[in-house]
């Protein structure tokens, strides 16, 4: 099965984008990888703001994850021209938006973690990172990939 095809049956639709925001683009593409820029938690009329430990809980830090997750997804499709160019997520890099004292942030990356891993099987088997930080704007989390694609 086409891995957009998983998500158009998870009830997540791809968009086109604009990958050049006039400061820096949304990915880039060098040789068989593509890495992301930082994917922020918006998705359609969902936008989840505030720190993970104070204003949210780990579940809401985990959907927002999710969210970040299917940003990158749009970014990389978008570069590729199909999900189905992806050979493989080799990492995901987490940043969580912490209130003093919070230090659960694997546990709320694992939001991005497991929607890679039921997008893309085997092929999204990736090394990852789930760090703890002030995120601007107060975004929730942050989320960047690097992907194998084919050239």
């Amino acid at each position: 099965m086409s891995y957009e095809t998983k998500l158009a049956e998870l009830g997540y639709n791809l968009k086109t984008v604009e990958l050049d925001n006039g400061k820096f683009v949304l990915a880039a593409q060098t040789g068989n990888l593509v890495f992301t820029s930082g994917s922020v938690p918006i998705w359609g009329d969902q936008d989840i703001r505030g720190k993970i430990g104070d204003d949210l809980t780990v579940e809401e830090g985990y959907e927002a994850a999710k969210l970040c997750a299917l940003n990158c997804f749009q970014a990389i499709k978008n570069v590729t021209g199909s999900l189905d160019n992806v050979i493989r997520i080799v990492k995901v890099f987490g940043m969580v938006n912490v209130a003093p004292g919070f230090d659960n942030t694997p546990g709320v990356i694992h939001g991005a973690s497991d929607l890679v891993r039921e997008v893309f099987g085997e092929a999204g088997l990736h090394a990852r990172s789930a760090i703890g930080m002030t995120i601007p704007f107060n975004f929730a989390v942050e989320v960047e990939m690097i992907a194998e694609v084919k050239v």
